[in-house]
């Protein structure tokens, strides 16, 4: 397997895993604190097997921990927020937003490393951002057109950006560490991050009281399955590839959820609760070719 197919079939993997986790928080799951309860203590017992099978190295410095650590907290807050917007928001709007990550990254390097923007730089961002800003746009109903952007906008900019950072990160610390031990302290950090905040008595009653409780988690476990397989193939894809060019062929994630969402929702319209209008389906394609477009713009760019 090369670092290209395994770019290719993470961004698979985590689409699926995406779609069956807005199922999962807006169908099946009584609060999103029951399935970041859940998810949360799967992640942990992965992650503890990995690192049993991949000791963590003994002879890193204290920065490259630092890092390391520090992005799988970033990368952690990155997906509770982004799988909170779960809640209330289509899947096929919510990855769009969040896959503009690369963006922040490249505004951030200009006072972080000193880079500088040129026009074709900001070209990419300004078409990334209004591909994001037109997915996200809630239109009036009864004829009236006036719009306004949905209340998750900001919270899923937010997320793209902690994704961003913490991408950046990983691929420092990468350098030090061996794709099999940042996926242990990703899972580990973020597992533990949503046990704990979800951990509650409320939570466990909902857990108990769920209805067909052994379906319900066990495909809660075989997706995150799912998720595991991708994380490891994408970590494993950026320690072997380019960053940059790792980035864009993930970036295809909004367009496989997008397919993966269109024909479920066709086949069993409540699955998932989306709405595919001819007009919506145009509006949701052209959004997501200009944020894929503006990603690979970013990336393929560099420096020129």
């Amino acid at each position: 397997m090369t670092w290209i197919s395994a770019s290719l079939i993470s961004a698979v993997l985590l689409a699926i895993a995406n779609v069956v986790d807005s199922h999962l928080i807006q169908k099946r799951m009584p609060s999103i604190w029951s399935f970041l309860l859940m998810a949360g203590l799967l992640h942990v017992i992965f992650a503890s097997i990995f690192l049993v099978i991949y000791p963590l190295p003994a002879d890193v410095g204290a920065f490259p921990w630092f890092i390391a650590i520090l992005s799988a907290i970033g990368r952690g807050f990155a997906v509770l927020l982004m799988l909170y917007a779960m809640r209330t928001e289509e899947i096929s709007r919510i990855i769009p937003v969040v896959n503009t990550q690369p963006i922040f990254v490249s505004i951030l390097a200009v006072p972080i490393l000193g880079e500088a923007l040129n026009y074709k730089h900001w070209l990419a961002i300004v078409i990334t951002v209004a591909g994001a800003i037109l997915i996200s746009v809630r239109w009036d109903g009864e004829g009236r057109r006036r719009a306004r952007l949905r209340t998750s906008f900001t919270m899923l900019i937010l997320s793209s950006m902690l994704f961003g950072l913490a991408n950046l990160g990983t691929k420092y610390a990468l350098d030090y560490f061996s794709s099999w031990n940042i996926y242990s302290l990703g899972s580990f950090c973020f597992g533990s991050m949503f046990f704990i905040l979800s951990l509650r008595t409320t939570t466990l009653r909902q857990l108990r009281d769920l209805t067909n409780r052994f379906w319900v988690l066990s495909v809660v476990s075989f997706n995150e399955l799912i998720a595991l397989g991708g994380l490891l193939l994408s970590f494993w894809a950026m320690e072997k590839g380019p960053i940059s060019l790792v980035t864009t062929i993930q970036g295809s994630r909004p367009l496989f959820v997008f397919l993966i969402a269109l024909v479920l929702s066709s086949l069993w319209p409540t699955v998932l609760g989306e709405r595919f209008t001819k007009g919506i389906v145009v509006v949701k394609m052209i959004s997501i070719a200009l944020i894929v477009g503006g990603v690979t713009i970013i990336n393929f760019v560099g420096d020129a």
